[in-house]
């Protein structure tokens, strides 16, 4: 469930995989969404402060840090610290990589010792799926790889209904039970994905990373997840554009940020066949992709909440969706319906103008 890439699974090994196709690296960009050069930057914005910058590959996409600050070792050193803790989270949680926790508990159906970061996740993942009525689920994998194994063994072909059925049973995150640090599933060949609500969660403790070393001025774009904080140059709010699903950067909004974070989902950047009929995000209830909305952008206070809301608005119809967000207090969204249509909750320009 993650936005764009398959979440956190290295992007060389992504460029590899026929199944998926790849038609952008950022969902939602600051002034541009084009890909991002990976490197660092640092120049002397005035006689008082620094900006510092770097963009580097993580996470499965591009992770880009804007700093400003009065000193340019400082924001240097924070930086540094802040993408290493990008690196130290991203081990724990990547379903790719066989060492990780994510890997292990979905190999064995139970895990103990489990990292905090890992089970405090996984608790966030459980509270975003009551909340949502089921639409926002971490047990789609198996669902996920019934497709990918389908498509890369047939080529066109979807699964067969029985099979597809059978799968579904398996989906269902109340089967996930969590006691200290120990999860275990409730029913043999369960597995999660943390996609759609771990990026953001590493996004917010790599902000955190900066806001301890005193960083005041800093925004973070990893692929589409993005966290502000203070100003952009010459104290102005930083400015974010939401990403054109057509590619044709007829972008739905442009929004002015000074504190919180927005993230968007999208139907535009993996999918598992040529015709474009099932992407990386799925109705936990049907098992397909939904395909009533293109994008779906979602404010809140952290990463991790707008990560997790804008897949869970998704799956919803975009009526429905608006709703829901109007529902829960400090959040806001935009979405875009296939057929270009944008629905907006009543707050959206209040916030985000």
């Amino acid at each position: 469930m993650e936005k764009h890439h398959t979440l956190m699974e290295p992007y060389e090994t992504l460029n590899r995989r026929s199944f998926l196709k790849l038609s952008g690296l950022l969902g939602l960009g600051v002034t541009s969404v084009g890909i991002l050069p990976v490197g660092a930057e640092t120049i002397r914005f005035n006689k008082k402060t620094f900006k510092v910058s770097e963009t580097r590959s993580a996470m499965g996409t591009y992770v880009s840090m804007t700093l400003f600050d009065p000193s340019r070792d400082k924001a240097q050193e924070a930086m540094g610290r802040a993408f290493e803790e990008i690196e130290r989270l991203t081990a724990l949680m990547s379903r790719f990589d066989h060492a990780t926790a994510v890997a292990q508990l979905n190999k064995d159906g139970c895990l103990n010792d489990v990292p905090p970061e890992v089970t405090e996740v996984v608790a966030a993942a459980l509270d975003y799926h009551k909340i949502s009525h089921g639409t926002f689920d971490i047990s789609v994998k198996p669902i996920i790889d019934l497709f990918q194994k389908t498509f890369m063994e047939k080529k066109m072909m979807m699964p067969g209904y029985v099979e597809l059925e059978e799968t579904l049973r398996l989906v269902d995150s109340s089967g996930i039970a969590v006691s200290g640090r120990t999860i275990r599933f409730k029913k043999p060949g369960m597995g999660i994905t943390l996609d759609g609500i771990a990026k953001g969660y590493i996004v917010d403790r790599a902000s955190g990373v900066l806001s301890g070393h005193r960083i005041r001025n800093h925004l973070i774009n990893a692929g589409g997840d993005i966290r502000t904080c203070g100003e952009n140059r010459g104290k102005k709010p930083w400015t974010v554009a939401i990403q054109d699903p057509q590619k044709k950067r007829q972008y739905p909004d442009i929004i002015h940020m000074t504190r919180g974070a927005i993230a968007t989902s999208g139907n535009y950047e993996v999918y598992f066949d040529q015709e474009k009929m099932f992407c990386h995000i799925v109705d936990p209830r049907t098992g397909m992709s939904p395909d009533v909305s293109s994008s779906v952008s979602v404010l809140a206070d952290t990463a991790m909440s707008a990560d997790a809301l804008s897949t869970s608005v998704f799956v919803m119809k975009p009526a429905t969706g608006v709703r829901f967000i109007e529902s829960i207090p400090g959040r806001e969204c935009l979405v875009v319906s296939r057929t270009g249509e944008t629905f907006r909750s009543s707050g959206w320009h209040r916030t985000a103008g």
